[in-house]
């Protein structure tokens, strides 16, 4: 009897401990859920690639700002360049500022202002050191894309449009979104599942 509830007491151990260690390891690699379509978005600080402090608040733009997770070598964001480039020049003189952010572990400031120059990206481009800024707005890939109104209230997440290849194009979430809320409208889509490298944190 005695070996017997021995054995159902390891077996209970072993079943803990996994647990444990199972929780412990999506905790380890989660990345935290986003915002709430609605929710405000906090003022926040990042260094740009000149390692010079720039706030949320003094980059924006007087109609609503859109924040980009980009990445120096991810494929992917590198499809998107080319429209992430013309975006922030078309919607500027609409009083919508884009910023970029780099939340990747690996690819410091020097790699990131020299991509930049190489790929014409005229926006301000931050540094996220430690993913802080990744963290807690649960970006997970690069591009990914989140606008925000004058009052830093998120009205549209997700991806910039539908394709990589931009042969392939059928949908631009992003601009529609924007071009809503310039029109006072609705924004018929506020979501749009964001895909591209997932962002290495640190």
């Amino acid at each position: 009897m005695k070996t017997r509830n021995l054995s159902i007491l390891l077996a209970s151990l072993f079943v803990i401990a996994g647990a444990v260690f199972a929780a412990g390891a999506r905790a380890a690699g989660e990345v935290p859920a986003p915002p709430a379509i609605g929710s405000t978005i906090d003022d926040f600080t990042l260094p740009d690639v000149d390692n010079k402090d720039r706030t949320l608040k003094s980059l924006a733009g007087k109609n609503g700002t859109v924040l980009i997770f980009i990445a120096v070598q991810c494929p992917v964001s590198n499809a998107y360049n080319e429209r992430m480039a013309k975006l922030a020049e078309d919607y500027q003189a609409k009083g919508i500022a884009v910023i970029g952010i780099n939340s990747n572990a690996a690819e410091d400031a020097s790699a990131v202002k020299a991509h930049a120059a190489e790929h014409k990206l005229a926006f301000p481009i931050l540094k996220d050191p430690g993913n802080k800024i990744a963290d807690r707005l649960g970006a997970s890939v690069t591009p990914e894309a989140y606008f925000i109104d004058p009052n830093n209230k998120l009205l549209y997440h997700g991806r910039i449009d539908n394709a990589r290849n931009p042969a392939q194009l059928e949908t631009s979430d992003l601009r529609n979104a924007l071009d809503a809320a310039l029109a006072g409208k609705t924004i018929e889509k506020t979501e749009a599942k964001a895909f591209g490298c997932t962002i290495k944190r640190a």
